[in-house]
């Protein structure tokens, strides 16, 4: 009795401790911080580095802005030139059709990732700069979560 007594706690007590899955991450462009939400829960809040002309929504290829609107993370790059990385679904439909209008490519790629592969001990420093070319930098520490905690479609809501 005793033994299914601590397997039932043992089991409730992993279940008590588990992180709630992420429903929406939010960025917060104009306070460089991202959020991990879990319905009305803030789970976790990091600071962030982005694009190295941020203030904006993206327009084009190259002009330095990450996109403001709302995505959702489609896919994950393990391989990628940075630590671990999280594609957001830049451009939709409206990007599309507004780049066209204005004759330029909108650009693509944007992504949820950690510092330059190899230089992950440098983010004490890079992290205090917007240095990516439209992308949303972590720590690889705090990348780590992101990666654990968010389902492939999480909603990601980029804000000025």
């Amino acid at each position: 009795m005793r033994f299914v007594l601590l397997i039932v706690l043992s089991a409730l007590s992993l279940a008590v401790c588990a992180e709630p899955t992420v429903s929406v991450v939010r960025v917060l462009k104009s306070e460089r911080k991202l959020q991990l939400w879990a319905g009305p829960q803030l789970l976790h809040e990091f600071p962030v580095a982005l694009g190295s002309s941020p203030l904006g929504h993206k327009q084009q290829e190259g002009d330095g802005k990450t996109p403001e609107g709302r995505y959702v993370l489609d896919y994950r790059k393990a391989d990628s030139a940075f630590y671990k990385a999280l594609h957001v679904s830049y451009p939709n439909a409206q990007d599309l059709a507004a780049a066209r209008a204005r004759g330029v490519n909108p650009g693509g790629l944007i992504m949820i990732h950690g510092q330059k592969n190899g230089l992950g001990w440098l983010a004490f420093l890079s992290q205090r700069f917007d240095w990516t070319q439209g992308c949303i930098a972590l720590r690889n520490e705090h990348m780590d979560i992101l990666w654990r905690l968010m389902p492939l479609g999480t909603p990601v809501d980029i804000r000025p």
